[in-house]
């Protein structure tokens, strides 16, 4: 993939709308061709109505797959995702509410249960994020709600999901390149991230004797919302890694339907690092 195009200033507010995003991201490559590893499963995707969890949605429906989407407020990004799926010829669900809502998680997947009458692949992607320069910078109103929205908001739903799951299915999990090598101004998100990896390690031997695997993904300076919702400067975002540029969301939701399908049976409680060629600890 070409350099892509100078990012450009511009306002926004957490968790950022994709629709405001001056380039686009992204999303998937016309070039991808879908076979059918996903067809008649049954998906949820937090944070699935832009960035990583758009080209989720996306990669998963040109695979076959319906999807369940869950967003917090961004209705015209949920919208747009909704279509694009069903350009795919697949069905999509939205579930406007908040994951650090234990009861709206459980209700969540009920619902798309008894709508489905199944549940084969869990995806937890929803996160925020707030740069501060120290640790004293750090509000607790910010801290919980990172803790909450990254970290917490994983147990609700998969603990919901549990019930659903059947031998064969498939928890993948977004982490980050934070997780590995540190963030000295996002300690808390950082923490979170961390956090994800030893949920899912954790989580995948608990889970091993009943066939469902879990898995994750820990992606470096990908272009989403969550970006210029962020920070203020990004004219250079991306440019430190090896590669010399930000990733695509469309280079980063392959990597979920390889976890989600037969294709991986033989892989749990492993990440798969997709951060421009940075070398972390695995």
């Amino acid at each position: 993939m070409s350099k892509p195009k100078e990012f450009k200033e511009q306002t926004q507010s957490q968790p950022g709308d994709e629709y405001k995003m001056d380039p686009k991201p992204e999303y998937i490559r016309e070039s991808y061709a879908g076979c059918g590893k996903l067809t008649d499963k049954v998906a949820i995707i937090t944070g699935g109505d832009s960035g990583i969890g758009r080209s989720v949605a996306i990669h998963f429906a040109r695979e076959g797959a319906t999807v369940g989407i869950v967003y917090l407020e961004e209705e015209k990004d949920a919208q747009r995702t909704k279509k694009l799926v069903e350009k795919e010829n697949q069905t999509c669900i939205l579930f406007k509410g908040d994951v650090t809502n234990s009861n709206f998680c459980r209700q969540t997947v009920k619902n798309l249960y008894d709508t489905y009458g199944r549940l084969d692949i869990v995806v937890n992607n929803a996160a925020m994020q707030f740069p501060k320069d120290s640790l004293t910078e750090i509000s607790l109103k910010d801290l919980h709600k990172t803790f909450e929205t990254n970290i917490f908001a994983y147990f609700y739903l998969t603990q919901a999901s549990l019930e659903f799951l059947q031998e064969g299915g498939s928890i993948i999990n977004t982490s980050s390149v934070t997780a590995y090598r540190g963030s000295d101004h996002l300690i808390d998100y950082a923490s979170t991230k961390g956090a994800i990896v030893s949920f899912t390690r954790s989580l995948s031997k608990n889970l091993a004797k009943k066939g469902i695997r879990v898995n994750g993904v820990a992606p470096g300076p990908i272009w989403t919302p969550l970006i210029p919702a962020t920070f203020n400067d990004i004219s250079d975002f991306g440019q430190d890694t090896p590669l010399g540029r930000a990733g695509q969301p469309s280079e980063v939701g392959p990597a979920y339907v390889f976890l989600a399908s037969e294709d991986s049976s033989y892989i749990t409680g492993q990440f798969i690092h997709i951060n421009g060629g940075e070398i972390v600890g695995a």
